[in-house]
């Protein structure tokens, strides 16, 4: 094990139509995808194509659903690690002008306890919250095994103030900051408090916000601009910025953080450019050549 990610699989259907049908109205999508989906899910799917494969520990049932989400992890090599439940989890994902609308259809009651795993050799753990039992199980091994705990803050739930005491890179959403009541500055205050030695914001279209332990100000890196007519599929956009940090920091353990973010910026930028989670995980050719497209050449 190089790597566990822990969250909460589904699968995600993702298309595209001029408008929605309401009433007895059908219409026809102009596009389709059917991808894995989830969080953490899709980061750990991203940091395996780019060439580091991770361990995943995921919810699933016994139903057509959860043999399909095994099929697509099998291709990619993912040992997954499955947490049953009755039901696998769905979602419906509607891009529409550079943002997403999204139905889930979740099941997270767990029939069985978390399985007990084997962190020989594992570098990295990468949480979202989600299993919140699992994750704080496993965050508190990590810390004590020296193992780098990074956490995907994409909205505050009922364990993130006990989780982030065994987090070292915490990278939140807006709406985070949201819930919160904070500023994007005082939330990196906040995580910085709990333990954090790298916080940050990220800020969609305004980019990120970070800061490290020890720095006296902030950091920040404006997003890559995509031309307006090539954003396709905005969804899955963050959980694919995760999977390249991650990566990139066990793939390229002596750059700092910065280049770690510029490399997960374009791998983002590659993304929004194609539909479903599928089509839009880069190889590393690809987030060097995006990278370079869009005005930001990464040292090799």
């Amino acid at each position: 094990m190089q790597a566990l990610f822990i969250g909460q699989a589904y699968i995600d259907i993702t298309f595209l139509v001029d408008r929605i049908p309401r009433g007895d109205e059908k219409t026809v999508a102009r596009d389709f995808a059917v991808a894995f989906g989830g969080n953490a899910v899709t980061a750990a799917f991203a940091c395996a194509k780019l060439g580091i494969v991770p361990d995943l520990l995921a919810t699933l049932g016994d139903d057509w659903l959860g043999r399909m989400f095994m099929d697509m992890a099998s291709s990619y090599r993912i040992p997954l690690h499955v947490r049953k439940v009755e039901r696998s989890s769905l979602s419906f994902i509607m891009p529409n002008d550079g943002k997403r609308a999204i139905v889930r259809c979740r099941d997270d009651n767990y029939l069985h306890p978390f399985p007990q795993l084997n962190l020989k050799g594992c570098r990295t753990l990468h949480v979202d919250g989600h299993q919140g039992d699992a994750a704080i199980a496993y965050a508190r091994l990590a810390r004590e095994r020296g193992i780098l705990v990074s956490l995907d803050g994409g909205a505050v739930r009922d364990n993130t103030m006990e989780l982030l005491s065994f987090v070292d890179v915490a990278m939140v959403s807006e709406r985070f900051c949201e819930q919160l009541g904070r500023s994007a500055e005082d939330t990196i205050g906040l995580l910085g408090d709990k333990g954090c030695r790298v916080a940050g914001v990220t800020l969609g279209e305004n980019g990120l916000v970070w800061r490290e332990r020890g720095d006296a100000g902030f950091r920040r890196l404006p997003a890559l601009v995509v031309p307006e007519t090539e954003v396709v599929d905005t969804n899955g956009a963050g959980d694919l910025f995760h999977g390249a940090y991650v990566f990139s920091q066990m793939n390229w353990p002596g750059r700092d953080w910065e280049f770690h973010f510029r490399f997960a910026r374009a791998a983002s930028a590659f993304g929004v450019q194609h539909l479903g989670n599928e089509a839009r995980l880069p190889q590393i050719d690809d987030v060097f050549a995006t990278s370079a497209a869009l005005g930001d050449r990464l040292p090799a």
